[in-house]
């Protein structure tokens, strides 16, 4: 039977276009709060277990587990991290600096017709503020000076004016790279895969124990405090399970047809969050396998999922100023979908693409590399071998 690491091989998959649909479901999960449309129905329809965005977010997170696990499993800790760090952080700061100097001078001078040099001045909710609580990944501001507060649906709501609602998200993938970092300086990636189903098994027992007791996952590892952590981590390191066994894992379109009904039938009836995100995730690396040649192009050579992310909340926020969430639902998110991929086209091509060229650069060159060229001096101090028997 057919593996999945073999239905997978190469770029001869739909890991691309799957990882583009999931960026556009939060667009279209976004758009009910963001414009004023009322509560997105899927939250309801799964018994408040998951809304589409989140959905979306899981996804992401089971094919980053498998396919950054891949990677992992072929260099050393150093060229991981540097890979990891030039596919996150470059293009997440152009979108800190397109929120913060472009986007909140335009609405501040043309939206409220007030003077630029006071929006550039320094303060707690200043654009300087902004980059300054958020370039680490973990947010510590939304929004900047009062920009859509009360002239937006969601800031009328209650919720302030975030300019980037999404990017909260990124500082748990990056948390689960740092685990797997671990398990890569450790050998265990090479040594002892065991123990990637071993921690997906222990995130799943947690899960459990918070379905039973609220939060009673913290209680016997607080890491888990945050149950973010829990959720993400668990989804992730499914992914990353699938990775190490890939080539025993069958691809078998009638696990695949149950892994998508069982999905949803959880998802419907409950149980989702604990069950269902162990079929969930061999369904979106099913499907990115099953789905035919022909879309296979879609995402393979430009990685634009990233950046609709990043920008999606962005638009939808300028949009919704703008008031073309009067227009209705769906002019309102056929344009959020237009700008934010106008939006990432400008990012992938302006800085991610360019900062994954400098994958094999430098740190990516990997630690063998640089302790040679360090010892390469003492190693020439030395006198030569004895070439006599």
């Amino acid at each position: 039977m057919k593996s999945l690491r073999d239905a997978l091989n190469g770029h001869d998959n739909s890991l691309g276009l799957v990882r583009l649909v999931m960026a556009a479901a939060v667009i279209f999960d976004h758009a009910f709060p963001l414009g004023g449309l009322g509560t997105a129905p899927f939250l309801a329809m799964t018994r408040n277990q998951q809304s589409l965005g989140g959905l979306a977010v899981l996804g992401f997170l089971a094919v980053s587990g498998y396919l950054v696990t891949k990677s992992a499993m072929n260099a050393d800790v150093l060229q991981f991290m540097w890979r990891r760090f030039l596919r996150i952080f470059p293009g997440y700061w152009l979108a800190l600096i397109v929120a913060a100097f472009v986007v909140g001078p335009l609405v501040w001078w043309l939206g409220y017709g007030r003077d630029l040099l006071a929006y550039f001045s320094f303060g707690p909710d200043s654009p300087w503020a902004y980059l300054w609580n958020n370039f680490t990944l973990v947010i510590g501001q939304y929004g900047i000076w009062d920009l859509y507060v009360e002239t937006t649906p969601f800031g009328q709501d209650g919720f302030g004016g975030p300019f980037n609602g999404s990017i909260w998200t990124l500082i748990y993938e990056w948390i689960c790279y740092l685990l797997l970092a671990g398990l890569l300086v450790t050998g265990v990636l090479t040594r002892a895969k065991l123990v990637i189903p071993a921690v997906a098994a222990f995130f799943f027992l947690m899960r459990v124990v918070n379905e039973v007791t609220p939060g009673g996952a913290a209680l016997v590892f607080p890491f888990f405090g945050d149950v973010w952590r829990l959720n993400f981590g668990f989804i992730f390191f499914l992914g990353a399970t699938i990775a190490v066994y890939s080539h025993r894992i069958p691809f078998d379109h009638r696990f695949g047809v149950v892994s998508i009904l069982g999905s949803l039938a959880l998802l419907r009836l409950g149980g989702f969050n604990t069950v269902g995100y162990v079929l969930f995730a061999y369904a979106v690396l099913y499907v990115a396998a099953a789905l035919p040649r022909r879309v296979q192009w879609i995402g393979r050579r430009n990685d634009y999922s990233y950046g609709v992310y990043l920008y999606g909340w962005v638009v939808q926020q300028i949009l919704a100023f703008l008031g073309v969430w009067q227009w209705g639902y769906v002019p309102y998110v056929a344009l959020s979908l237009v700008g934010a991929f106008a939006c990432a086209w400008v990012s992938w091509h302006l800085v991610e693409k360019r900062a994954l060229q400098l994958k094999d650069w430098g740190p990516g060159r990997g630690i063998r590399h640089w302790w040679d060229r360090a010892t390469a001096r003492f190693r020439r101090d030395e006198p030569a071998p004895d070439p006599t028997p």
